[in-house]
This record gives structure tokens, C-alpha cells and sequence, in this order.
């Protein structure tokens, strides 16, 4: 593939976009029948495997977190999936658009993402219903710079 196609794949595939690579461990947080099947499977194709669920045993690379306003505090929910990670891992949190139910304010995930100690890199929107922020570990923002 050249690098122009790379490069027009990595403009059309939300995981892509968003620096999900093959052979990394991504576990999935909040799932539930409202998610995105489709950015789920674009995912598991970036990364060559199947999401591990909240019971997987060891630390991932990534975590897919799925929040809602309804599902309690963020910063809390944010905090615990540091648990989860690799030093250096990233958080992809997953919050409804504007308009669709369980929505939450791009204020409140700033205020949730600096309380817990993470650095916000990107927002995207990664489907129809569903918008992605890109949120770093401090090790990892470091070495970002």
C-alpha cells in the first residue's frame, strides 16, 4: 500500500485517526447495545484481535472507555481505568454526541481528564452517535513532547 493510501485509510478509519496499531492489548470499559459495532470492529482490525473485556487479568495498552452522563462520576470512572493500564498507556473516551441521550459536556470531560491527571490530546468524532477524546497517561504525554 503507498503512503498516500496509508494516509487516506488512516483520514476514513476512526481507529486510525485516533493511533490504535496492530499487536496492542486494548480493553473495553462500558459496553453496552447502544455502542458503535462499527468503530468496535475498526478497532479490532487496527489492532489485529478481539477488545478484551473489564475481567482481563493484566494491564492493556489502550482503553476504550464508553461513558455516559448517567454512568456516574468521570473522574472517578477515569481514575480507576488508569488501574487498567501499561505506564504510558492512552484512554480513547467515548462520550454521546450533542443531542443524544447520556451526552456530556466537553467541559466536564476537560475538568475529569486534568482532576485525574490526564492530558487531552484529540477529539474526534468516531461515528454517527459517538464523539472520541484521545486522553494521555502523564508518561505518555512526556513523552509525546
Amino acid at each position: 500500500m503507498s503512503a498516500t493510501a496509508d494516509h487516506a485509510e488512516e483520514r476514513t478509519n476512526p481507529a486510525g485517526r485516533l493511533g490504535f496499531q496492530p499487536g496492542q492489548v486494548v480493553q473495553e470499559i462500558g459496553y453496552d447495545e447502544d455502542v458503535d459495532q462499527e468503530l468496535r470492529e475498526s478497532i479490532e482490525e487496527a489492532i489485529g484481535s478481539e477488545l478484551v473485556d473489564e475481567d482481563y487479568d493484566d494491564v492493556a495498552d489502550a482503553v476504550v472507555l464508553w461513558f455516559r452522563e448517567e454512568d456516574g462520576d468521570l473522574t472517578d470512572s477515569l481514575v480507576d481505568t488508569l488501574g487498567f493500564l501499561d505506564e504510558g498507556g492512552v484512554i480513547l473516551l467515548l462520550t454521546p454526541k450533542t443531542g443524544r441521550d447520556g451526552y456530556v459536556e466537553p467541559s466536564d470531560i476537560g475538568d475529569a481528564a486534568t482532576t485525574a491527571g490526564l492530558a487531552q490530546t484529540k477529539s474526534v468524532s468516531v461515528g454517527k452517535d459517538w464523539n472520541g477524546t484521545r486522553l494521555l497517561t502523564p508518561k505518555a504525554a512526556k513523552s509525546k513532547k
